[in-house]
């Protein structure tokens, strides 16, 4: 399988990344999730805008999935904590994510990450987390499983 393939099937496994139907582009070693809209993914009819957990975890799996891509890990690591900043509101469009690893210790990883809908610069939620690394033996959901 090519990189491409294998992240495709480790989004596959996780319930979550399937029920949102989210996908992922991986150019060299730049991933950027897509989050195609529908309907079921609204918080707010009214507005109508993007549920703000939907649009949290978008951001948390692309954190996930960049650092697994950056420490070349077979396996996903665990989230300690996150915050959320949502800047705006999200339309009902398609939204894209992108994750910085800032910093990668023997146990603990920090990242950050954005989403935005039409223009990048204009991102709708930023985050910042913490992760714990997979242990040697690679405790966590797999890229390769």
């Amino acid at each position: 399988m090519n990189p491409q393939e294998r992240l495709a099937a480790a989004l596959a496994r996780i319930p979550y990344a399937r029920f949102l139907g989210v996908r992922a582009e991986l150019k060299g070693d730049e991933l950027t999730l897509i989050l195609p809209f529908a309907d079921h993914l609204i918080g707010n009819p009214l507005l109508p805008a993007l549920h703000g957990g939907v649009v949290g975890a978008l951001m948390e799996l692309t954190a996930l999935t960049q650092l697994a891509i950056a420490s070349k890990s077979e396996a996903f690591p665990k989230t300690i904590d996150i915050s959320v900043d949502y800047l705006r509101s999200g339309k009902p469009a398609d939204t894209f994510a992108r994750a910085r690893v800032v910093k990668v210790g023997r146990r603990i990883a920090n990242v950050q990450a954005e989403a935005w809908q039409a223009e990048r610069a204009n991102p709708i939620a930023a985050m910042h987390g913490h992760f714990k690394l997979p242990d040697e033996g690679g405790a966590a959901v797999g890229m390769s499983d």
